[in-house]
């Protein structure tokens, strides 16, 4: 692996660019076009004007979760909890998400020093006990015959990024959603897609420009600003991806540009062919969950081509009689990784310093401040509910 100092990505982010809320319309939001090192500005609503001839869009159908639940133990001391992830071998966490009586999750816990080892907590008919108080592993207990997603939304709040410094509105279980989210497992919305309106959409399909969907669960630590003077030695968020039997089959076929929507479907997709190189490398998986290290793609330097890699998959799961392939991915994408699934991508405006930054500099170089200097000197909206961008690889990265 390279060595990648974080200091090269940051730069001045003022507050007031850091949009707080998103606007009335998802469509109405700034679109800045980077191609062969020129820029160009338009609104979103117009992003087909802009797309390759054959191009494929990739979308992440996530669904963010209310992960945020308050609760208070007797004596009135609040304590929060934070979901990230459900604990299980193998199984997708929409799918844990149906289930009834018991479900155990590891968390986030505010408040956590006045939270013995022995207390249980109530709230209505719901029971939140220690299964591994090192490790945040709680347990969640209920009496009733609804499934944990139906008694979730009655409890938990839509959490928003750290950086939106407000409460949570009503308005945020929308908007902070996608049109399509569709699988439940984020607890953080794939923000590139939350400008595609209904508008947008019947243009991309009046085009007859095909768009696909994977499922990446967005998970909290995408928000981890990076503090180690090297990027190499940041640790990795591990994410749940889910590929279908017959997407992995469309992205086979293709013979046309791939357009990922947001960083999360670029690293799905990068996973996937990493995937199908674990298997073809006959590499162990770890208790039937194959998970792909940040470092393996550059300790390995694989010339594997992409079809040998997603029919390796194809065969695994035929095999196996599997209808879709899921996994668990740290994967890390810095200047210096050879893209197999990216000729452009639709993404927001990235804090500094932060991984995601880095990620577009693998797509497009050091071209990423003149992108983002641009962006902020006409007067662009940055994060999670801020303006859009779309980026053509550089040809000579």
């Amino acid at each position: 692996m390279p060595n990648i100092p974080i200091q090269a990505f940051d730069y001045p982010l003022p507050e007031s660019k850091i949009a707080q809320f998103p606007l009335a319309n998802r469509h109405d939001s700034k679109l800045l076009i980077y191609k062969e090192g020129q820029i160009q500005h338009n609104s979103f609503r117009n992003l087909a004007d802009y797309l390759p001839e054959n191009a494929l869009l990739i979308f992440n159908n996530t669904k963010v979760i209310p992960a945020r639940i308050p609760l208070f133990k007797e004596n009135g001391v609040a304590i929060e909890l934070f979901l990230l992830h459900p604990i299980s071998n193998s199984a997708p966490t929409e799918q844990l998400m149906e289930s009834k009586g018991e479900i155990v999750w590891e968390c986030l816990v505010g408040n956590k020093k006045r939270w013995k080892e022995q207390d249980v907590l109530t709230r209505g008919a719901l029971s939140f006990s220690w299964v591994n108080r090192e490790e945040n592993h709680i347990r969640i207990n209920w009496n009733t015959d609804q499934p944990f997603a139906e008694i979730l939304d009655e409890i938990g709040k839509i959490p928003l990024p750290p950086y939106m410094e407000r409460d949570t509105e009503l308005s945020d279980s929308d908007r902070y959603q996608t049109l399509f989210s569709e699988k439940l497992g984020a607890v953080a919305a794939p923000t590139a897609s939350l400008h595609f309106s209904e508008e947008v959409l019947a243009d991309l399909d009046r085009r007859n420009i095909p768009k696909t969907y994977l499922t990446l669960h967005v998970g909290a630590g995408t928000f981890l600003p990076v503090k180690e003077e090297d990027v190499r030695n940041h640790p990795m968020h591990r994410e749940q991806l889910v590929f279908t039997h017959e997407l992995i089959k469309t992205l086979l076929t293709h013979r046309g540009p791939f357009i990922p929507v947001g960083t999360t479907a670029l690293r799905a997709l990068e996973s996937l062919y990493w995937s199908g190189v674990w298997l073809l490398e006959k590499r162990p998986m770890d208790n039937g969950v194959l998970v792909i290290p940040k470092e393996f793609a550059y300790e390995l330097r694989s010339t594997i081509r992409i079809k040998d890699s997603l029919e390796a998959i194809i065969r695994y799961l035929e095999a196996n009689n599997i209808h879709q392939w899921v996994a668990e991915t740290e994967i890390l994408i810095m200047p210096g990784y050879t893209l197999h699934f990216c000729d452009g991508i639709v993404t927001n405006f990235h804090q500094p310093k932060s991984t995601l930054l880095v990620l577009i500099a693998a797509l497009i170089g050091d071209d990423w401040r003149r992108v983002y200097d641009t962006a902020l000197a006409n007067d662009y909206r940055f994060l999670s509910y801020g303006d859009s961008s779309l980026l053509f690889k550089k040809k000579d990265i």
